[in-house]
């Protein structure tokens, strides 16, 4: 205990799987350390950081005025750099100790379609949040490695990463992506489905915490064997200007129409990545599959419409919500390695659809 304690004054080497709904922080010879939702609370009269994680996300649609609450993060790339490196540097606190003698050392999973603007900006937060050296991994690498796909070997290992801004797919041989491609389509896309369709057909307004409670209690990706009902309560917007509380009960069939378009839209971009790859490859898939990570993997039916899609057997891979952060987690057993190759390089950038 008390050389764990001495250990974690000095340097850490940390692996960050910085997502548009949590941010996941794993530290090398201690494992996951922090979870916690990319969530922000601001004093707008001081514009200092009320709290974050957790903590801000309870406030959400609670607040007096002069606190907002924002996601730094969307589609899974910054959108407010101030705030993601106040968020940033908090929570790389949090993860390795108040007292360090040296700074950590962090590998970040970025989504593959990241802009060379994207790419600067997470640098850049994270050395203003206190990191030495930073090195960046693809997502869907990164998610491969963390449900235990044998990368390296010269095979097709395929991996469909569906996060909450967005779904990453990508074909992988030899350590590197092949082929890969994304939509900015994802959880987020699946809670705004079902808040618009509780507007339009039951005139009823609802925050998104109550619609991904929705989808997590009775949404599906397939027509389910034995429907659910669910109560919701929200808004009435039937009464002009009242907007006094009424629940209603919905469906479990009526919740899987509403998620049609985001889940089309991840269903496209999985086959395009498959059309895309080399015939050897494509080969090799229809004995290897394909392995789902992310929080949208475990919607209800997803990997049976996929399969059925796809003609392809997929499963879901161990630990999917966790599957990025173990990915760097697993990575960073090689982080001399990793951290000296040259600081604008990309750890497994391949060709995009």
């Amino acid at each position: 205990m008390l050389f764990d304690t001495v250990k974690s004054f000095f340097v850490n080497d940390v692996g960050i799987d910085l997502g548009t709904m949590n941010t996941l922080v794993y530290v090398k010879d201690r494992g996951i350390v922090l979870d916690e939702p990319s969530v922000v609370a601001i004093n707008a009269d001081t514009n200092k950081v009320r709290a974050v994680g957790a903590e801000a996300k309870g406030m959400i649609g609670l607040t007096p005025e002069n606190i907002r609450v924002v996601r730094p993060m969307k589609d899974g790339v910054i959108a407010d750099a101030e705030v993601t490196d106040e968020m940033l540097r908090i929570f790389i606190r949090k993860a390795t100790g108040r007292l360090k003698v040296m700074r950590p050392r962090v590998l970040i999973a970025v989504p593959s379609g990241i802009t060379d603007v994207g790419i600067r900006a997470v640098r850049e937060s994270a050395f203003s949040a206190g990191a030495r050296s930073v090195q960046l991994v693809e997502e869907p690498l990164a998610a491969a490695v963390g449900v235990g796909l044998p990368v390296n070997e010269p095979d097709a290992n395929m991996i469909i990463d569906i996060g909450g801004g967005t779904t990453e797919v990508a074909i992988i041989s030899l350590g590197n992506i092949v082929t890969c491609g994304s939509v900015q389509c994802g959880g987020d896309a699946m809670d705004m489905a079902i808040v618009n369709h509780m507007q339009n057909a039951h005139h009823l307004l609802i925050g998104i915490p109550t619609a991904e409670n929705i989808k997590i209690s009775i949404g599906s990706a397939y027509d389910m064997a034995e429907p659910m009902t669910m109560e919701v309560k929200g808004h009435d917007m039937a009464q002009h200007g009242n907007r006094l509380p009424r629940a209603v009960t919905i469906t479990s069939e009526e919740i899987r129409q509403a998620l049609e378009k985001p889940v089309t839209s991840i269903v496209q971009v999985i086959r395009k990545t498959i059309d895309s790859c080399l015939p050897e490859l494509a080969a090799r898939l229809i004995d290897n599959g394909i392995t789902m990570a992310g929080g949208g993997s475990i919607l209800r039916g997803l990997d049976k419409l996929i399969s059925e899609e796809t003609g392809l057997a997929v499963t879901t891979g161990k630990d999917p919500l966790k599957a990025v952060v173990n990915g760097t987690g697993l990575m960073l057993e090689h982080a001399n390695k990793l951290f000296s190759q040259p600081p604008n390089s990309m750890i497994g950038r391949g060709s995009r659809v």
